[in-house]
């Protein structure tokens, strides 16, 4: 959530931040609200002033042995207009929680300005291999086949998965259900062995207010999946009110909320969490987009990467965690790019976003595989997370999350860019070690 003082400082800097992601704020909203807050604590001031002022007077009246039933009678007023200014109040600042709530972060200076990807900035590419003329990675030297043609006839099933939950999931066996597993571990051992992170085990299913503080609620509630917990009676006397709980479309939610209405000693920062789940989105607006094969689902597995870090080393720690994630792609030996998102294509709670895209053969092009956010303080103050500083005051960390990386999109490529011409599929020497050192796939006979 963006800081209100930051508005009420400078609102057209953020109108004009927020009009270069494709936002138009209700700044007319914004002030009609602001000067109603106003007017109505300044008269909640002067009517405790007044208040404190007839008190004297009653009092000074009384060692007179005057009358004081005026004044006595005015001070009676006083608390019944006070809890209607008190009642406007709260309805007031409910109103611009309500504006503030679905507003995204201000991008950071360094983004490129930009309507969609189309206006995203290539940073760098990595090359296992050979390039072709435009620098992409060379030919394989015959037809490649996409992961379904590849994947099939390996045992990526995707009949049995539509029958038991219809389309945009998977079902995976043998060889291939491992592969798929040998990959997290892959990804979760260089993360927690190489780099640092604590690896977590966390809920797949948390309640509203987890997924506020992160920001998927309340704009993305039509993206979740959600459940009800307790009765299905909605009448006034039914013995239970059904309870919202989601299942989680990224374990970012989890392992970032972990920290909230939290006050962290400084020296507990950084904090690097990382979690392997399964996510789950319903992939609304999606439309026909990538509905052949495991590119999109519904239910997906990932290996998420968290830091929570002191405000002052955010930026410092985006590049490290880009760095984090390429380090997994050039171990399987992958092509792929790194690329800044322009202002208009970054997520909501982003202030700045790289995106690694993998190389597909099939498709001719990259696919994003990992996108690496910095958040600043803008889901800690959506969470109330925070550290002490220095001065032993209380202050909003940075959030940082990042793919390291998505299983389901690693395992796309691997099957596209390790695919041989007989339809057998070269394991990638890292993983070996976690497939009994089987080195490659073959077509059951």
């Amino acid at each position: 959530m963006l800081d209100i003082n930051l508005l009420r400082k400078d609102l057209p800097a953020v109108t004009n931040a927020l009009a270069l992601r494709g936002i138009q704020f209700d700044a007319e909203r914004f002030n009609q609200l602001e000067s109603r807050r106003k007017s109505v604590q300044v008269e909640t001031e002067t009517l405790q002033a007044r208040r404190n002022e007839l008190s004297r007077l009653i009092g000074q009246l009384r060692s007179k042995g005057e009358d004081a039933a005026a004044e006595m009678e005015e001070s009676k007023q006083i608390p019944a207009r006070r809890a209607e200014l008190e009642a406007e109040l709260s309805a007031i600042q409910a109103e611009l929680r309500d504006m503030l709530a679905t507003v995204p972060n201000l991008p950071h200076e360094s983004v490129p300005p930009g309507e969609d990807s189309d206006d995203n900035v290539e940073v760098r590419r990595w090359l296992p291999g050979a390039a072709d003329e435009q620098g992409n990675p060379a030919p394989l030297g015959f037809e490649p086949r996409d992961h379904v043609s590849v994947g099939e006839p390996l045992g990526l099933d995707f009949d049995t998965a539509r029958k038991l939950s219809g389309a945009r999931f998977m079902m995976l066996r043998g060889n291939m259900a491992r592969l798929h597993r040998a990959l997290a571990q892959l990804m979760l051992d260089i993360q927690t062995q190489e780099h640092g992170y604590d690896e977590c085990y966390t809920p797949y299913i948390v309640n509203g207010k987890t997924l506020f503080g992160t920001g998927q609620l309340p704009k993305f509630k039509d993206d979740m999946f959600w459940v009800t917990k307790g009765g299905t009676d909605h009448s006034p006397d039914a013995p239970d009110t059904p309870e919202e709980f989601f299942l989680i479309s990224t374990s970012e939610i989890t392992l970032t909320g972990s920290v909230q209405d939290a006050i962290l000693p400084a020296s507990d920062l950084p904090m690097r969490l990382t979690a392997h789940t399964p996510c789950f989105r319903s992939e609304a607006g999606s439309g026909g987009r990538d509905v052949r094969g495991i590119i999109r689902q519904h239910q997906f597995d990932k290996v998420e990467l968290v830091q929570i870090v002191h405000p002052e080393k955010s930026y410092d720690a985006l590049e490290e965690m880009v760095r984090h994630a390429e380090t997994v792609l050039q171990r399987l030996g992958l092509p792929y790019r790194v690329v800044q998102l322009c202002a208009g294509d970054m997520g909501f709670s982003a202030a700045k976003t790289y995106d690694l895209e993998v190389w597909l053969p099939a498709q001719n092009t990259w696919r994003e595989i990992s996108s690496v956010s910095n958040c600043e303080a803008f889901q800690a103050r959506r969470m109330q997370a925070r550290f002490r500083n220095e001065k032993g005051r209380p202050e909003y960390v940075h959030t940082l999350n990042g793919s390291g990386l998505a299983v389901g999109r690693a395992l796309v490529a691997v099957l596209e860019n390790y695919q041989q011409e007989d339809g057998s599929v070269v394991i990638p020497e890292a993983l070996r070690p976690y497939m009994g050192n089987l080195d490659v796939l073959r077509p059951a006979e």
